[in-house]
């Protein structure tokens, strides 16, 4: 054996045996006074990539001082670097000044570069951070500080309408990528200084900008500080979307219904702030997350508000009407056609008998068949270019839909229902996974027991339901449990001039509206006259 080692240790190299030998550079140190050194040291955090790019210069103040800048290409504007930068430190007025030594980088940051953002940098780690959020640093030779300064200039997409939230009245605004941007267009929407927001960095590797928006003196100061214990428990390496954020704060990861809502309307958000609620955005993403999300929530779009009550307390109530169809119109047909045929009209038994005839499956496999069928055509919709997509969703709809009809595989009632189901689900598209997870659910009860399934899987939802909470707020909120004062504003929708109060469930603190609950009055011709 000793000699079977030995003769393998000649063969396998060294250099695959041992361990390899990376050299690790520490951030956690603080800058040096020595300009190389400092240079060096960055120039090794940056090795092997060609975007990070270093400026070498000096200029004269009693004696010659080395000077450069770091900054990463792509995520600034080269004619700011320039002008504001540049062209200050290098220009002859500053090199005939004198200034004292010790001084030199306190004047520099106070009255040579005309930059409305600057930092004074101690540590390098601070240092790595400003150059990779597209910041300018500049070093100065003999002085253990560096300066960061704004020059960010990276290419955004402009404010435009969001596709998923489109509106016929109402703002056309949607959020972009742009963390700055989209707390700007909130601010428009909310003119108060107690509107707060607060920055932290989550992803080890990706470091990403998350602020914490909420209205002080509004907003429950439990459920912010909830937010924010939710939030620095998070330990990952990498936040790429406002997604990846919504599963690990909600309450119950393994529902099918969401806790957590989202948005891409500033006007939208800005009516949940006023409420009481509390807004999570990130970095990289148009999706703003708010906090509590209640049931009712996915019944309600912005434009209701917009338009006067009744037609809105119409829709609303179309809308829950849309979301019992696109969960229980399958299930109900295959019930009633397998287990209580009685309950059908003859007239109407005799079609859908006849329709049938042809078909060699039974009602379940046919159902489940559409169900995969219609899913891979809306993903497909979804997934291809939008005037692809179009052409692929529609015409793949019918010729699929008449083929299948034709040649005997499906009936052309379930082609019908499988149809008004995904019609009925994109009316409430808040609500899309738990439509489809429960309609796949009561699909198998109503196969197996017919309508006493269907009424088992209604009562199992509706306790899950009952059982979900968001952030300490219960989920199906005002309806369980009841707050008499919360339905004005729940299934239907009374005059905006009667909300004399916020979510009491959502604020429980300085609920009064100011300058609500006033009915509107036409002024009479004395007061009129006053006026005048």
């Amino acid at each position: 054996m000793r000699s079977l080692f030995q003769s393998l240790k000649k063969i396998i190299p060294q250099n695959l045996s041992s361990k390899p030998n990376k050299q690790v550079v520490t951030t956690d140190k603080y800058i040096d006074k020595n300009l190389e050194e400092n240079l060096s040291l960055l120039k090794n955090i940056f090795r092997k990539t060609d975007d990070i790019l270093y400026r070498e210069f000096e200029f004269l103040n009693q004696k010659t001082y080395k000077v450069f800048i770091c900054y990463l290409d792509g995520l600034v504007n080269d004619d700011y670097i320039n002008l504001h930068i540049l062209k200050p430190l290098m220009e002859p007025n500053f090199s005939t000044q004198h200034f004292d030594q010790s001084s030199l980088l306190t004047i520099t940051r106070n009255r040579i570069l005309p930059t409305a953002d600057i930092q004074d940098l101690k540590k390098i780690d601070q240092v790595i951070d400003s150059v990779l959020t597209g910041k300018t640093v500049l070093f100065i030779d003999g002085f253990d500080s560096a300066l960061a300064m704004s020059s960010q200039g990276f290419e955004t997409r402009n404010v435009t309408e969001p596709d998923t939230e489109s509106s016929v009245r109402g703002s056309r605004e949607g959020f972009n990528e742009v963390l700055k941007v989209n707390t700007a267009l909130i601010r428009r929407k909310i003119n108060n200084p107690r509107l707060k927001f607060e920055n932290i960095k989550l992803g080890k590797q990706t470091k990403t900008n998350i602020r914490i928006g909420y209205i002080e003196g509004i907003a429950n100061e439990k459920v912010v500080e909830e937010v924010r214990t939710r939030l620095q428990h998070i330990n990952v390496d990498s936040i790429l979307e406002s997604g990846y954020v919504e599963q690990f704060i909600e309450d119950s990861p393994f529902s099918i219904f969401p806790t957590v809502g989202n948005s891409e309307k500033p006007d939208k958000v800005a009516s949940k702030l006023l409420e009481g609620r509390v807004a999570i955005l990130c970095d990289g993403t148009p999706f703003v997350l708010t906090v509590p999300f209640l049931f009712v929530e996915g019944l309600q779009v912005g434009e209701d508000y917009y338009s006067r009550p009744y037609l809105s307390s119409l829709i609303r109530l179309l809308r829950l009407l849309a979301l019992f169809i696109a969960v229980a119109a399958t299930p109900f047909y295959i019930a009633l056609t397998t287990y209580h045929q009685e309950m059908v009209p003859s007239l109407l038994l005799a079609t859908m008998a006849a329709g049938e005839e042809r078909v060699p499956f039974p009602i379940f496999i046919e159902t489940l068949l559409m169900e995969i069928v219609f899913q891979l055509l809306r993903e497909a919709g979804v997934r291809m270019p939008r005037p692809v997509g179009s052409a692929i969703s529609i015409v793949g709809a019918l010729v699929i839909g008449e083929g299948a009809v034709q040649a005997g595989l499906v009936s052309s009632a379930m082609v019908i229902g499988i149809a008004i189901t995904g019609i009925a689900g994109f009316v409430v598209s808040a609500f899309n996974d738990a439509i489809i997870l429960s309609r796949i659910l009561l699909l198998i009860l109503a196969g197996a027991l017919g309508l006493y399934g269907i009424l088992m899987g209604f009562m199992m939802i509706l306790g899950h339901l009952c059982s979900l909470r968001s952030f300490g707020t219960p989920y199906l909120t005002p309806q369980a449990p009841i707050i008499w004062s919360e339905w004005k504003d729940s299934i239907i929708r009374l005059p905006i001039w009667l909300f004399n109060s916020r979510p009491q469930s959502i604020t429980r603190e300085n609920s009064k509206r100011s300058g609500f609950g006033n009915k509107p009055s036409i002024p009479n011709k004395d007061e009129r006259e006053g006026q005048s």
